[in-house]
């Protein structure tokens, strides 16, 4: 069942409709949370709360985006922000959930804009879905699975350079490096690059303990 705080005002602004939650609660692997507008959680799923290792009093009024790995925050905080305020409806983006002790959930996150009475938007819900075999999940060993140029990409789009400034640091042609990129997104099955920095910090070949991005020495050829 979904775990809240009860608090009289939660409980009388209810914004999400009860059945609405037990229905989606029903679909096995589905981690489902509410937040206010600001990103505060305010209930949270057994599913969720297992995924980011954390209790609902861990995660109560916490910002959601402090659950999710560092390097795509600031594009999930973007996201969410226009969801809040420009009614865009929905959006979903591969996001890796961060447990306390520093290890990483891949997931494909979906978030909803909940209208209100007055049909301004009351509520966020974000549903994650843990990926797997089935839908794609990249395994990846301790062999070496990247060029010394694709891991230096990997860094660039990981601390947010575009194409240009990566072509200029590493000395290739634009085109080189759409050619390298594409490489890397059919390998690690990827179908963007916010997705492909995401994936890549869930796979551990991108450190979690440094900035600027490192890719760990490890996984380079």
């Amino acid at each position: 069942m979904f775990q809240r705080y009860d608090h009289p005002v939660e409980r009388s602004h209810s914004l999400v409709d009860d059945t609405l939650y037990r229905s989606m609660f029903e679909r096995s692997g589905l981690g489902i949370a509410r937040l206010d507008p600001r990103r505060k959680v305010l209930e949270a799923n057994a599913d969720l709360l297992n995924f980011v290792g954390r209790s609902i009093h861990d995660v109560y009024s916490r910002d959601f985006v402090e659950l999710i790995h560092p390097g795509v925050r600031p594009g999930l905080e973007r996201q969410l922000e226009r969801l809040a305020k420009d009614r865009k409806g929905r959006f979903a983006e591969q996001v890796a959930a961060v447990r306390p002790d520093g290890s990483t959930v891949p997931t494909t996150m979906t978030a909803i804009a909940v209208y209100g009475h007055d049909t301004s938007i009351s509520a966020l819900l974000v549903i994650l879905r843990k990926e797997n075999a089935e839908r794609g999940e990249v395994k990846v060993d301790q062999g070496k699975v990247l060029s010394d140029v694709h891991a230096r990409i990997l860094e660039g789009m990981a601390a947010g350079e575009s194409t240009t400034q990566l072509a200029s640091r590493l000395f290739l042609s634009r085109q080189g490096v759409e050619y390298h990129l594409g490489t890397m997104l059919r390998k690690l099955r990827a179908p963007n690059r916010p997705a492909l920095v995401s994936r890549a910090y869930a796979m551990g070949l991108l450190s979690i303990e440094s900035w600027p991005p490192r890719v760990e020495p490890a996984f380079v050829k």
